[in-house]
């Protein structure tokens, strides 16, 4: 019988984790459950940071972007001896589950420590809104919005110089982020991994909206595609259009949670705690046709994400 459970966050910090660790511990104290926190992820458990809560731990957060418990990477957690440590300091602590808020990475360590015994919840905390699981991952919204406010205001500047401005918005393996913000945004051309534009091709489509009469053109470009600033210049080089580029960067990250985050991370928290206290672990909780799901962790780690073409299609036609 699961009596004491631990909570951690890992990986890239999204806005809505506090959110989420908030829903994890009420949930389980009114559940009459011992609740416990692990700093800075797996590696908060092999250095034993680990530290009984109450309900007031948890006071004053759902506001706040980031996540007050930390979070950390730590590439050695696929090893099978790393594994096998945390599953005894766990025990020596006397968590019997844990409730992990993270990404793929998270989820895999989850897997690893239920096939070990320590029956585990994974919670899809990520801007980046690539988790298969889930129509949408705690801390997307609030980014989408951050990456909608920053555009809106380089639009201003864009349009008064007459310019071309290439934007640099996260989202390495998932284009999600680009493809909303191009729509909300009105952005002339969109560029994602999963769906690549050649170069040329879009210099040819800048010039042609030139020629129709467009004063300026923003570009929205998921990173790691290609080097912003070099390709901002062989804009300006080929199209004789003033062009700059911007890689929003870490600001994607932060900020306080919108509402839509905070109240996804309510009910995903809240799912996790009764999937835990009926027994059930080695799961992922998330939301698909608004409806709250538990997918087998393995599951979904094979699951393939939803393409956004239809959406890339559209931000294409109403530009």
């Amino acid at each position: 019988m699961i009596k004491k459970i631990g909570v951690l966050t890992s990986g890239g910090d999204a806005p809505g984790m506090n959110a989420a660790l908030r829903a994890v511990i009420r949930t389980g104290i009114d559940r009459g459950l011992e609740m416990y926190v692990i700093y800075d992820g797996y590696k908060g458990i092999i250095e034993k940071r680990i530290e009984k809560v109450d309900r007031h731990f948890v006071s004053e957060i759902i506001n706040r972007g980031g996540t007050i418990i930390g979070t950390a990477r730590l590439p050695e957690f696929v090893e099978d001896a790393v594994q096998n440590k945390a599953v005894e300091i766990l025990k020596e602590f006397g968590i019997d589950a844990l409730v992990t808020i993270g990404g793929d990475g998270t989820y895999s360590g989850a897997l690893a420590l239920s096939r070990k015994g320590i029956p585990c919840v994974g919670l899809p905390g990520t801007i980046d809104n690539d988790i298969a699981s889930s129509d949408y991952t705690i801390g997307f919204d609030t980014a989408l919005n951050t990456i909608v406010d920053c555009v809106d205001k380089l639009r201003d500047t864009s349009s008064s110089h007459q310019r071309c401005s290439v934007i640099e918005v996260m989202g390495r393996y998932c284009g999600d982020l680009a493809v909303y913000a191009g729509i909300a945004c009105g952005a002339e051309i969109v560029v994602t991994s999963e769906h690549p534009t050649p170069k040329q091709e879009i210099i040819e489509s800048i010039k042609k909206q030139i020629q129709e009469g467009k004063h300026h053109v923003m570009v929205l470009i998921t990173e790691k595609i290609c080097n912003v600033e070099e390709f901002a210049r062989e804009i300006q080089n080929e199209c004789g259009i003033e062009s700059k580029s911007e890689v929003l960067g870490r600001i994607q990250r932060g900020g306080r949670p919108s509402a839509s985050d905070r109240i996804l991370a309510a009910r995903l928290g809240y799912e996790a705690i009764n999937q835990l206290a009926n027994g059930n672990g080695g799961l992922c909780i998330g939301i698909i046709d608004n409806k709250v799901t538990a997918t087998p962790i393995e599951v979904a780690l094979k699951m393939k994400r939803k393409d956004n073409l239809e959406l890339l299609n559209i931000c294409t036609a109403i530009k």
